[in-house]
């Protein structure tokens, strides 16, 4: 069973297939700490819903991204936290979480990189009129959305698409794949760790 932090800027609606996938038991995984740099999001409240604890800030109340950085890996180091799985958090990683959690920090992205990185990248994609867009399941490096890529899965776009019909596209292949690929992720990181 691995320990795992959920970073979130928004809704959490990925927040939430997480911790509904752990409640059916098709992820062996506990969620200790939401981790949100918005207060007021609605994810904060998906988390005391469940009694998750969260870990609150606004960036611009620290001098640095190192600083709340530091913040942040304690409470992770205090909670034995394995994973660190990105949902919707929109901010980049720093070296000081990068370096501590190497090749254990986990990110969703809306579309299929890597074409459309960054903000937005649904309405990149309808701006760019392509037939197809997807989710992409990623480790996360130093770069914006460039780390090795785990999954991918891709969603047809039609002629009338708007930002709405394929964000509600793009959720439906989130909130499945997600939890399967950490999953399939953890479940072989057990294995290494015998």
């Amino acid at each position: 069973m691995k320990n795992i932090a959920i970073f979130a800027s928004g809704s959490g609606t990925n927040f939430q297939a997480i911790a509904d996938a752990i409640r059916e038991e098709k992820l062996s995984a506990v969620i200790k700490l939401l981790v949100c740099d918005r207060p007021g999001a609605y994810s904060i409240e998906r988390a005391i819903k469940q009694c998750i604890p969260t870990f609150v800030f606004s960036a611009k109340e620290y001098a640095s991204k190192e600083e709340y950085e530091i913040e942040i890996l304690q409470k992770l180091k205090e909670l034995e936290i394995d994973y660190i799985v990105l949902a919707g958090y929109m901010r980049l990683i720093g070296p000081t979480l990068l370096k501590s959690y190497e090749g254990r920090i986990i990110n969703i992205h809306p579309s299929l990189l890597p074409a459309f990185p960054g903000k937005d990248a649904i309405g990149q994609a309808l701006n760019a009129n392509v037939k197809e867009s997807g989710v992409t399941i990623h480790f996360v490096d130093e770069g914006m959305d460039t780390g090795p890529i785990i999954a991918q899965q891709s969603v047809p776009l039609s002629e009338v698409e708007t930002i709405e019909s394929i964000q509600t596209k793009i959720h439906q292949i989130e909130h499945q794949l997600y939890p399967q690929v950490l999953q399939r992720l953890f479940t072989t990181s057990q294995e290494d760790d015998r």
